[in-house]
């Protein structure tokens, strides 16, 4: 049973090397890291590949079995949060793959066994780690780590479809591991998307009639502290996905489950007497809210204007991706 973990990288910082160490000091480890590498001024792949080569001098307990790190360079203008993984996925082997980002890190050295063990389940084909925020996150940014991954494990069928809505398809490749022989089945990575490459997959994973698992005891830290602007420019993202995949979306659409999310974290905060963190709450609601309905619309925006809103302007570049 092989397994190798994928892990797109720009400009990886400390938590990118703690990532690393954690990785080669997991009960299962993996028989290859594929690094997809965003090329910038110090952070070349050969630049990377010297730091990988300091870091794993320095750890001596990986055991017996050799590991693999695979550097490929990308082009900043042809990252793709799809085609990119696609890629990496290709030039993996291994019977299974760990999906995870640069700022992932595992709360423990049996992130990699848990993952995998809900895949042992003949029809799981995907299953997704837990997201904890670190305590020098935002009360907010914490409540929506606590929303969206709780502290209870659970899979997620057809079935679900009607009671859960959007959620059944929810998932994150900040963290979660798939079973190639189903992702092969389902045709991969989607090849062109801005955002939500996982919840696009997992949504055909679960209409092939596999399940996903949501395995609540495999952790790691991870959280963004976004300014408003940066929330504005994610979610217009966000709403972009959703309107190229409205195939998938329009089904179930996503903006009650997010006023849901609103209203708890609003109760949660005014039940601890966190005003000035209601008043946060609200600006970034607006902010996630204005970028969500902008995204949604963005092909009847003004060129400019849209490279303004987005986060990849560079994913517009293509005529046939860009109607305004």
């Amino acid at each position: 049973m092989g397994i190798d973990v994928i892990i797109p990288v720009y400009k990886p910082d400390k938590k990118f090397d703690k990532l690393f160490i954690s990785l080669l000091t997991q009960s299962v480890k993996p028989d290859r890291i594929i690094l997809m590498n965003t090329e910038t001024e110090g952070f070349s792949c050969a630049d990377l590949e010297r730091r990988l080569k300091h870091r794993m001098a320095k750890q001596k307990n990986y055991g017996k079995k050799k590991l693999d790190v695979l550097v490929v360079p990308v082009k900043k203008e042809e990252f793709d949060h799809g085609g990119t993984r696609k890629k990496a996925v290709s030039l993996s082997t291994a019977d299974y793959f760990v999906m995870m980002t640069q700022d992932a890190v595992p709360a423990d050295d049996y992130l990699l066994e848990r993952l995998l063990l809900a895949l042992k389940e003949e029809d799981c084909a995907l299953s997704y780690a837990r997201q904890a925020a670190p305590l020098n996150s935002t009360v907010v940014e914490q409540y929506t780590r606590m929303f969206n991954y709780p502290n209870i494990s659970a899979v997620k069928t057809k079935e679900d479809l009607s009671r859960l809505g959007i959620k059944t398809y929810f998932c994150s490749d900040v963290c979660a591991a798939y079973k190639r022989a189903a992702y092969n089945e389902v045709g991969g990575f989607v090849e062109k998307t801005i955002f939500s490459e996982d919840t696009i997959i997992a949504s055909r994973l679960i209409g092939a009639g596999y399940r996903i698992a949501y395995v609540a005891e495999a952790k790691v830290y991870h959280s963004h502290n976004y300014s408003l602007l940066e929330q504005l420019k994610r979610n217009f993202d966000l709403g972009v996905s959703h309107t190229q995949y409205q195939e998938i979306f329009n089904r179930v659409p996503a903006e009650s489950e997010g006023m849901r999310l609103v209203k708890d974290t609003f109760f949660y905060l005014l039940g601890q007497k966190r005003y000035l963190d209601i008043l946060d709450l609200i600006f970034q609601s607006g902010a996630k809210f204005l970028g969500y309905q902008l995204g949604k619309h963005y092909h009847l925006l003004p060129r400019k204007f849209l490279f303004a809103c987005t986060s990849n302007a560079d994913y517009f570049m293509d005529k046939e991706e860009f109607d305004g």
